[in-house]
């Protein structure tokens, strides 16, 4: 059996050539279980060398592209998690709250739990699905065009029912924050969405892990300036979280 060291080579050695590689390929070449298949690609993720993707890794980054969105989930998914259970202490009882589309946001839903009735607006099916037979929750799923690879509505549609409403707390997925052309989505359609609900919410926060950084999508969402909170892994590059809270901006990191 090769040691850890071998086994992180020849991944990368195979990456480089091919520029992705699936777990079964993975698995029979290295004769070992998919369990250690699956850490050693967390450990070298971590690392920056290569990012997860469903079933296996790739050399490119999955966010400058869009991918659908049950391929991004197993992206990053622990630190997702965290994400959002931190998220969850800014949700008060009787609240409105607001969850825009993306893997981490929908993590938020997964661990949405309230003891008094709160309600939640969405425009992603995924969140609606999960939320819409859970205990005290309220769904109002915004209607319009759905976007096949994110599993959320956009359009005229859905903007037009935002006109008619008001909420608490925001909770935006985003697929690039930085610090000079703000935040930003790889779906313009989605993009104009999301301007639209900051617009209605009195706090906006974004759950974004780390590898959202230094990044940008094609649609603009809107300036840093424009959010109250962001909530990150503990692997953010802490020069940036400080360039941020400058900003008037309060970053917390998810233990």
């Amino acid at each position: 059996m090769k040691s850890i060291t071998e086994r992180h080579q020849l991944i990368l050695q195979k990456l480089q050539e091919n520029g992705k590689l699936n777990i079964p390929q993975l698995i029979e070449e290295m004769n070992v279980s998919g369990v250690t298949v699956r850490k050693d690609l967390k450990l070298l993720e971590d690392k920056k060398l290569l990012f997860r993707t469903r079933g296996g890794a790739s050399m490119q980054n999955p966010y400058a592209i869009e991918r659908p969105i049950n391929e991004k989930e197993f992206i990053k998914s622990d630190e997702k998690k965290r994400i959002a259970k931190t998220a969850l202490s800014l949700i008060g009882p009787n609240d409105s709250i607001m969850i825009g589309s993306g893997t981490t946001v929908y993590e938020l839903a997964r661990a949405l739990h309230p003891e008094k009735k709160i309600i939640v607006i969405t425009p992603a099916l995924k969140v609606a699905l999960e939320l819409c037979n859970r205990p005290n929750i309220e769904v109002l799923q915004l209607g319009g065009l759905v976007h096949q690879s994110s599993s959320s509505t956009a359009g005229s549609f859905a903007e037009k029912i935002l006109e008619e409403l008001s909420c608490g707390v925001l909770f935006l997925g985003v697929d690039g924050i930085d610090l000079d052309h703000g935040l930003t989505i790889t779906n313009i359609m989605e993009a104009s969405l999301n301007q639209k609900m900051i617009a209605l919410a009195q706090t906006v926060v974004v759950l974004a892990d780390s590898s959202k950084f230094d990044r940008r999508g094609l649609g603009k969402i809107c300036n840093l300036e424009q959010i109250d909170y962001i909530i990150t892994d503990k692997q953010v590059n802490r020069s940036t979280v400080s360039q941020i809270e400058k900003m008037g901006v309060k970053v917390i990191v998810a233990e």
